[in-house]
């Protein structure tokens, strides 16, 4: 579990960020506990789309936890949001009007967590009239924990965190992900990955968007890019991104926004070259 020590910023008198990370820490180590000991699997848009009980109890548990603290705030959860287009064009046009939204996914990975494979998350972030300034992405399986503030920097176990420094496509190592449910945008995704896989070093495929947007944050990864995402798996990667110095926008090059749902991040020093061949391969929307 996150200790308090390790956490030497916060917002105003209000502790934002203090929260964020004991409400992932939380939530993440309940989630962990429960692996293997789902009752049920439901899917939502496609075969590809889970839903756990875990998935449900775990947004339950963070929105509470920060109701606690923040009872005026609204809240933002992908099991919370109808998968009916009305409805999610609702919830966004919500985040961006509200005065504090925070943007949970519970189990960003829920495919991995229910197989039992290593690699899911919680991501929280905190919008302020649409503009995200807080983000944490806790990784319970490894007890790690990525944070960042708008303007005061971005870090990993205690330690400020700078993306990776390669400047070409050829030496870099990038991952993408595969769409749950729209069909146009996994075929648009497979498309980049011909593209891109014969001009990098290799593509990483690991199925939590939030987690792969904080590995190009510390380094880890060049960059990442996917279509067909949500605010909510994408609101606190960015900010880690972009405050550990990388660069974040749509697959066209625009700057992002709460909504943006198909993402292209990298280290910065590789990002027009990276746009520049997904879009000449015709692998955007």
């Amino acid at each position: 579990m996150v200790q308090q020590s390790e956490i030497p910023y916060v917002i105003g008198n209000k502790s934002f960020t203090a929260v964020a990370i004991n409400t992932a820490a939380k939530a993440g180590e309940w989630i962990k506990s429960k692996l293997g000991e789902f009752n049920s699997l439901n899917r939502k848009s496609s075969h590809r789309d889970l839903v756990t009980e875990i998935d449900k109890g775990a947004e339950a548990m963070i929105r509470n936890l920060l109701h606690t603290y923040f009872p005026e705030h609204s809240f933002l959860g992908e099991e919370s949001v109808g998968q009916e287009s009305e409805s999610f064009e609702k919830a966004i046009r919500g985040a961006m009007e509200a005065e504090y939204m925070w943007i949970v996914d519970p189990i960003d990975g829920t495919t991995n967590f229910v197989h039992g494979f290593p690699f899911y998350s919680v991501s929280i972030a905190l919008a302020h009239k649409g503009e995200v300034i807080v983000g944490v992405v806790y990784d319970p399986s490894r007890d790690e924990i990525f944070v960042a503030e708008k303007g005061k920097g971005a870090y990993v176990g205690g330690q400020k965190m700078r993306v990776s420094a390669e400047s070409k496509l050829t030496e870099s190592l990038i991952a993408t992900g595969f769409p749950v449910s729209r069909q146009e945008a996994y075929d648009v995704n497979m498309k980049g990955i011909g593209a891109l896989a014969s001009r990098v070093r290799n593509i990483r495929t690991t199925g939590s968007a939030a987690l792969h947007m904080a590995y190009v944050a510390a380094g880890r990864l060049s960059g990442f890019w996917e279509v067909g995402l949500n605010p909510w798996d994408l609101a606190a990667g960015v900010l880690l991104v972009t405050e550990s110095g990388g660069r974040v926008t749509d697959m066209n090059g625009e700057p992002y926004s709460l909504k943006l749902r198909n993402v292209l991040a990298s280290n910065g020093a590789i990002h027009d070259e990276f746009q520049r061949v997904l879009e000449d391969e015709g692998a955007v929307l």
